[in-house]
């Protein structure tokens, strides 16, 4: 098979730092790089001798980064709405993971996977589960998605008590994992190592996980801060301090750390997000529906505080979308910051290049420029629902205001389709429907009996 392509579309939305958006051009790739960006009369089709992509009907964009996502939670979706966070954690979700085996894990990352790649997301952050990891590693090499994640540590729960780890199982299987699974295969998969979050993790257990990312270079620390008051009001009492204060103290914050939600924050701790470069990703739909709040992220962006987008898990939201983020994280600051804030071309950076800054792979995905990784996705624009004027900035409005998932046709992740007019290559998704209906009622059973 040819290692070289030549892709032919409408208009290319590089979200390069001039934000270029080119109209009737190609990009030419050898293997998984980007070696060519040039509109189509200087290319000689009748001479090129790999594979051609006629898309010109189609919008060309980098595929979209999230970075906040649980996998093992998407078997769970509608099973736990209309709660707040502790009690959904209480009384659902903890019982729920608890309940995983290997075969309801790998249909429920199945599932989520599918949904991501379906909906042009190329990248994520994932927060695995307690038990089974190895089993989300191996989807996530199957499907071909650039990934960071890692293995769920409890090692203290006063919501689910049998739902946890003692301190040493979580860090040595943290370890023995991260030594399996890091940078694998050709650096697509990285690990994340993930504590759930001050509730639910000893002291000890925050202090020698980061300790032991210094064996792991490009790893990251990712867990949850300050998204719920009575989350915070909990760690304050136990702690003294609030949320990223704690986290601050005891040298958990810098530029490799990913805290999802930041909601709740003080100008103090604000200001600490800041200094230590901690990257902040911001999940509204979510925090909508758990009514956890709305993040202040118009003030995080103008401290200059990297912040970008995730879906969080399908049972919190009830979806994996990126446009649906896309569009709520501009339209929940309107009310509270004015109508010109958090504009079209903003969102999409924050889905797409800052995602990718966010994560230290700026350099490798994240924007359509010659020399980057061709994890890129081709929307298909030209529909009765969408702007009709779609020049210049006009782009960036179909995107994040008027587009979805049904507007996705063709998606590549590192020089390989996974998706071909609309329908993922690598799954069947009868098969994927059928199989994560027959693990959840088992799993409903076990959740049944583990609670009796």
């Amino acid at each position: 098979m040819p290692a070289n392509k030549l892709i032919l579309a409408a208009r290319i939305v590089t979200c390069d730092d001039n934000d270029n958006v080119f109209i009737n051009h190609a990009i030419e790739i050898q293997d998984d790089v980007i070696t060519r960006i040039a509109p189509l009369q200087q290319f000689d089709l009748s001479k090129f001798s790999g594979e051609m992509y006629d898309y010109s009907e189609y919008t060309l964009i980098p595929g979209f980064v999230q970075t906040h996502i649980h996998l093992c939670q998407t078997l769970f979706r509608g099973l736990a709405d209309d709660l707040e966070l502790l009690d959904w954690l209480q009384k659902k979700i903890f019982p729920y993971e608890n309940a995983h085996n290997a075969a309801s894990l790998s249909a429920s990352v199945r599932l989520g996977l599918h949904e991501l790649l379906s909906g042009g997301t190329t990248t994520i952050v994932d927060m695995g589960t307690l038990r089974n990891q190895e089993i989300i590693f191996d989807e996530l090499i199957y499907a071909k998605i650039r990934a960071f994640a890692g293995k769920c540590m409890i090692d203290e729960n006063d919501l689910s008590g049998n739902f946890k780890e003692s301190t040493d199982e979580n860090l040595k299987s943290s370890y023995e994992l991260a030594k399996e699974f890091h940078n694998i295969p050709d650096g697509r998969i990285k690990y994340a190592f993930a504590p759930r979050f001050a509730l639910s993790c000893s002291e000890k257990l925050m202090k020698e996980t980061k300790e032991m990312m210094k064996d792991f270079p490009g790893s990251f620390l990712h867990t949850h801060s300050s998204e719920n008051k009575h989350e915070v009001e909990a760690v304050r009492k136990k702690y003294g301090k609030e949320n990223i204060e704690y986290f601050d103290s005891i040298n958990l914050l810098d530029d490799h750390t990913v805290l999802a939600h930041c909601i709740h924050l003080n100008d103090k701790e604000i200001k600490s997000l800041k200094n230590n470069s901690v990257r902040v990703a911001h999940c509204p739909s979510s925090n909508l529906k758990l009514g956890s709040g709305i993040a202040n992220i118009p003030g995080l962006l103008k401290e200059g505080i990297s912040v970008s987008l995730g879906a969080d898990g399908a049972p919190c939201n009830n979806n994996l979308s990126a446009f649906t983020e896309m569009r709520l994280a501009s339209l929940i600051q309107k009310p509270l910051h004015g109508p010109t804030v958090m504009d079209a071309k903003t969102i999409f950076k924050l889905a797409t290049i800052e995602g990718a800054k966010a994560l230290h792979l700026g350099n490798e995905i994240g924007s359509i420029e010659v020399g980057k990784k061709s994890d890129i996705v081709l929307l298909d624009l030209e529909r009765a629902e969408l702007p009709l004027d779609k020049s210049g900035d006009a782009v960036y409005s179909s995107i994040v205001y008027s587009a979805n998932k049904e507007n996705v046709k063709e998606v590549m992740i590192g020089g390989e389709w996974v998706v071909s007019n609309g329908d993922v290559l690598i799954y069947d998704e009868k098969e994927l429907v059928e199989d994560g209906k027959s693990e959840l009622m088992k799993l409903l059973s076990r959740a049944y009996s583990n609670n009796k």
